[in-house]
């Protein structure tokens, strides 16, 4: 008798009867060589990665930096032009006291008067268009130490505690900044 089966269908037969190759211990090790080589590629790729971060970085670090040159660059440039206004606008202020002193004087020639007096009012619009403001330092304003300066005090009971009695000097602003502060004699 025949113990042998005859197989009816081919795929069983491939399915029944376990393929051996002469070449699966070298699968296994090239397996190994693969994995190891798949571990060392993506090593070098997390490298890489790493690598494009640090420049991308790197980039974004150099862009800030070049920003805040340029925003302060640019912050500068306004600071000089406003320093150079101020600066020109206080040698003007010598003028602008001695006009008014002049336009204060009595004078017997009524043109030469009226001469001061339009030069006066021409130089003050000239100074407004130029942003340059009085500070106002009226008898009977209070005392303000950041555009005032005290040179004289009196003791008044007429005037309240810390007010202007007088007015020595015009102080002026240019926009925000002091340019000169107003020089004053103040009460009590």
């Amino acid at each position: 008798m025949n113990t042998e089966k005859t197989p009816s269908d081919p795929q069983e037969t491939e399915a029944e009867i376990p393929e051996v190759s002469s070449e699966a211990p070298a699968d296994k090790a090239e397996t190994r060589k693969s994995g190891r080589a798949a571990a060392k590629d993506a090593a070098e790729l997390k490298k890489a990665q790493a690598a494009l971060v640090a420049e991308k970085d790197k980039y974004l670090r150099i862009l800030a930096e070049y920003d805040n040159f340029r925003k302060r660059s640019q912050k500068e440039r306004e600071s000089v032009y406003g320093d150079v206004r101020a600066d020109t606008v206080m040698k003007f202020l010598p003028v602008y006291d001695n006009l008014e002193r002049a336009l204060k004087q009595e004078s017997a020639d009524e043109a030469y008067s009226r001469g001061v007096e339009m030069i006066f009012s021409q130089f003050k619009e000239i100074m407004e268009k130029l942003g340059v403001a009085e500070i106002p330092a009226a008898a009977g304003e209070s005392f303000n130490p950041e555009v005032h300066e005290a040179v004289m005090h009196v003791e008044d009971e007429a005037f309240g505690e810390g007010v202007i009695a007088e007015e020595f000097q015009k102080g002026f602003v240019l926009g925000d900044r002091v340019i000169r502060c107003s020089v004053v004699k103040v009460a009590n």
